[in-house]
């Protein structure tokens, strides 16, 4: 097993959902509040309903963005997710093959806004993470820690 695996259990990918009401300007909010204290927002998905969105969110420093959201009103909750790097849309396919073959269940997936030497990342919510880990790490994918995607 490679060393990724290892270190996931100890320092997984952090996804914050924030709870916003459906208004102009609350996610602008959020962002501007991040990159005001050098949080830069990675990965990035919306979930809309009729009076509320869920932000879910990927960022390089989960310790600094949690205290900014307590202290300035962005009620979220925290999750850890498996982040696998891609080199392009072509890897999808084997990374899709990978978990299924693993027998694992994908709950939601998206992309990460930009990764360092052109690479890209998708940021998964799977039933076991250590499964899925594994199974992709056997097939050549890197899964990124937390430590991979901080600044």
């Amino acid at each position: 097993m490679s060393s990724t695996n290892i270190t996931l259990a100890t320092d997984p990918v952090k996804q914050f959902s924030v709870f916003a009401e459906n208004r102009v300007g609350r996610l602008y909010d959020l962002t501007a509040l991040l990159r005001e204290n050098n949080v830069h927002v990675i990965a990035l998905t919306v979930l809309d309903t009729t009076d509320s969105s869920i932000l879910r969110l990927i960022v390089d420093d989960p310790d600094k963005a949690r205290e900014l959201m307590i202290n300035n009103d962005f009620p979220y909750t925290e999750v850890d997710v498996l982040a696998v790097e891609i080199s392009d849309e072509a890897d999808l396919k084997p990374v899709l093959a990978s978990l299924l073959e693993a027998e694992i269940n994908i709950h939601y997936i998206y992309s990460f806004i930009k990764r360092p030497e052109g690479r890209s990342a998708l940021a998964m919510n799977i039933e076991d993470m250590d499964v899925a880990a594994q199974a992709l790490n056997t097939r050549g994918f890197k899964v990124l820690t937390q430590r991979d995607i901080s600044r």
